[in-house]
């Protein structure tokens, strides 16, 4: 019976649904299901606008309420969303694109290729990242949001390609590679079938910590004139609308920042939780009581006195 105990005990080392992820699991579920159907339960169009219902507060036509063109804020809150998670995965997949085979190809081949793009990559990284975006901007144009996805797409490219670049050093002189190669598989094979798999859980847990920061600096432009532009329905560039008109209508600029606040937290909490779950070693250690009782049930079980 002890036995089993033990036994079981050690194969319970963690799991991913602990209380704070699966609250952040249930909040990045309601903001995606209001963004993906935001078509079906928004009240109106989220660019229509009525002068003579502007500023109006919560009433039952206008559940949150009117903006300054009497727009309706529910609707603009869905639809605003839906742009937000959409430029923030648009930046990621970006950063995915570039970042990922750079990382790779430096990491498995090495030499002036790895030092010329490493190099690169650390004189971008060595910049404050919003002030390279910015920079980027101008020089693409500004006040395009595809723009401003490209510019943050970059940034993010370093960090993710230094990620890969140091898995891939320590996955290519593992033994399964050397009998890859052994075999006459061709370098491509290799990276993308075999060694790509078993990075993939630290580039999953990188990517969805940067969505969070992604979506946070993407609403930081839109709120500065440099992302989503009006009349798009954008949280960044509804937070910029509303806070002319903090003392009259607060919630104008209270519900768009709240909503960033919500998804970006989330973002993080649920990535911690996927570290905690897929790398072992991050894992909660037991607690100094826990390693007490241990060692007590040890001492009593070999028979020797505890005179502490």
């Amino acid at each position: 019976m002890e036995k089993k105990k033990a036994f079981s005990a050690k194969r319970n080392t963690g799991t991913l649904f602990t209380i704070p992820v699966v609250i952040s699991l249930v909040i990045l579920c309601i903001i995606i299901f209001c963004a993906v159907f935001a078509p079906l339960i928004a009240p109106y169009d989220p660019v229509y606008q009525d002068i003579s219902a502007a500023h109006s507060g919560p009433t039952e036509a206008h559940i949150l309420g009117t903006d300054s063109v009497g727009r309706d804020l529910l609707s603009r809150l869905f639809y605003g969303g839906r742009t937000t998670i959409v430029g923030g995965l648009a930046i990621i997949s970006l950063s995915i694109l570039l970042g990922l085979p750079i990382g790779l190809f430096c990491g498995y081949y090495g030499g002036i290729i790895d030092s010329i793009f490493m190099r690169i990559c650390d004189i971008l990284l060595s910049f404050p990242s919003m002030l390279l975006a910015f920079v980027l901007v101008a020089g693409f144009g500004r006040g395009s949001m595809n723009n401003a996805i490209i510019a943050l797409g970059v940034i993010y490219v370093p960090g993710l390609a230094r990620l890969v670049r140091s898995l891939t050093l320590v996955e290519k002189n593992k033994i399964y590679v050397e009998a890859l190669r052994s075999m006459c598989y061709s370098d491509l094979r290799i990276m993308f079938v075999h060694i790509i798999p078993n990075c993939i859980s630290s580039v999953i847990i990188q990517l969805t910590l940067d969505m969070g920061y992604a979506v946070l600096d993407l609403a930081g432009m839109s709120f500065l004139g440099f992302g989503v532009q009006a009349p798009t329905a954008d949280w960044g560039n509804m937070l910029n609308e509303g806070r002319g008109y903090l003392m009259q209508q607060p919630m104008l600029a209270i519900l768009p920042g709240l909503c960033i606040i919500a998804l970006v937290v989330s973002l993080n909490i649920f990535s911690d939780g996927l570290y905690r779950y897929l790398e072992p070693q991050q894992r909660k250690l037991p607690t100094f009581k826990k390693y007490d009782r241990m060692r007590e049930k040890a001492l009593r079980k070999a028979g020797v006195k505890n005179d502490e």
